[in-house]
């Protein structure tokens, strides 16, 4: 049996439950029997909702695993949570063999489970796959091992690296292909941050089920589209009032003058917001770079060459080429004429 395939499947159907399954991780699990045919499949789709291990294994009748092999992206949980053990159903249901893509970061099961099921004489397969699974599970990885939000930034520029005109004007950049795309990208993270001076110059709807804006002078506080979202968090400068009602209002400490952004990151991580898309201009985004684990760069074949046109990061003067912030790009893709690039911070790889 080919465990590389069976655990590609297992990704795959760890995907289905993007968005859904925050602040536990993505995961997809195959069942094959004692002879090597694929016998059950499933997931885990909704926080509080079944692990993986368990859709699968549920859908069966409690002899037809025996003996068989069990493949699945992350290490089964070995205590009680909102569902029991995924390990003790495992035993239970006398499988022979369990693959696993990678050990669980979550220090009450990390090493467990596997543990537990080696000790019912159950033959484990690790690491297979393991750099794919890990990044399927980022999200989780950094708040397990970090206690702080997964930070990514979401920006689309010309190819000269311009958001807008030296008077605003941005609509529309990219294409309808690359729009769609960024509604899927926003699925993926619990709540997407935005700054005041993106709410007054572009009044975007930006509908998700949790938005943020950092707002130091309240100047946001009527008439803009994205309070009518379900969930709207403000954080502004601890020495003003805000309005009552409409939002969450959050006092904040000034750190140089602005919003003192890892007080605000913290404080996300304790409203248990696991994962954060910035979605805002140069200034703001060029300050979260120091923060950020992530870079959706969407690239339009337009060139502006207008040296007053806005950049995409800016926050910043240099003298020297070498003090540049280096990435690796992870992936490009395409949509319609546009390219997205995904990039991460070489420090943080």
């Amino acid at each position: 049996m080919i465990y590389e395939k069976s655990m590609k499947r297992c990704i795959e159907l760890a995907k289905k439950s993007e968005g859904c399954v925050s602040p536990n991780p993505m995961v997809g699990c195959v069942i094959y029997d004692r002879n090597g045919n694929l016998i059950s499949e499933g997931y885990h789709k909704r926080y509080g909702e079944n692990h993986a291990e368990r859709d699968a294994l549920l859908k069966l009748e409690p002899d037809d695993a025996a003996g068989g092999t069990l493949v699945v992206n992350l290490e089964p949980c070995s205590h009680y949570g909102k569902t029991p053990p995924c390990a003790d159903l495992i035993i239970e249901r006398k499988l022979a063999r369990v693959v696993t893509g990678m050990r669980d970061v979550n220090p009450i099961v990390s090493g467990n489970g596997i543990e537990k099921l080696k000790n019912a004489g159950i033959e484990v397969i690790e690491g297979v796959l393991e750099s794919e699974c890990k990044k399927l599970n980022e999200v989780f990885i950094k708040n397990m091992t970090e206690h702080k939000p997964f930070i990514a930034i979401k920006t689309a520029s010309t190819l000269d690296g311009k958001i807008a005109t030296h008077n605003g004007s941005s609509k529309w950049i990219t294409s309808d292909k690359a729009r769609e795309e960024v509604k899927s990208i926003r699925t993926r993270y619990d709540a997407i941050l935005t700054s005041s001076a993106t709410v007054v110059a572009d009044n975007p709807s930006m509908i998700h089920r949790c938005n943020i804006i950092l707002d130091r002078e309240l100047k946001t506080i009527s008439g803009y589209k994205i309070y009518n979202n379900k969930r709207v968090i403000v954080f502004y400068d601890e020495a003003l009032t805000p309005p009552a009602g409409r939002a969450e209002f959050i006092k904040t400490p000034l750190k140089d003058g602005r919003l003192n952004l890892e007080f605000i990151f913290n404080k996300l991580y304790e409203m248990k917001i696991m994962s954060v898309l910035v979605e805002s201009g140069g200034v703001l985004n060029g300050s979260v770079l120091e923060y950020a684990d992530k870079v959706y760069h969407f690239l339009a074949p337009k060139i502006l060459g207008d040296n007053s046109g806005r950049s995409c990061f800016l926050y910043r003067h240099l003298d020297d080429i070498n003090l540049c912030k280096n990435f690796e790009i992870n992936s490009v893709d395409k949509f319609g004429p546009d390219i997205l690039l995904t990039y991460y911070p070489i420090d943080k790889i």
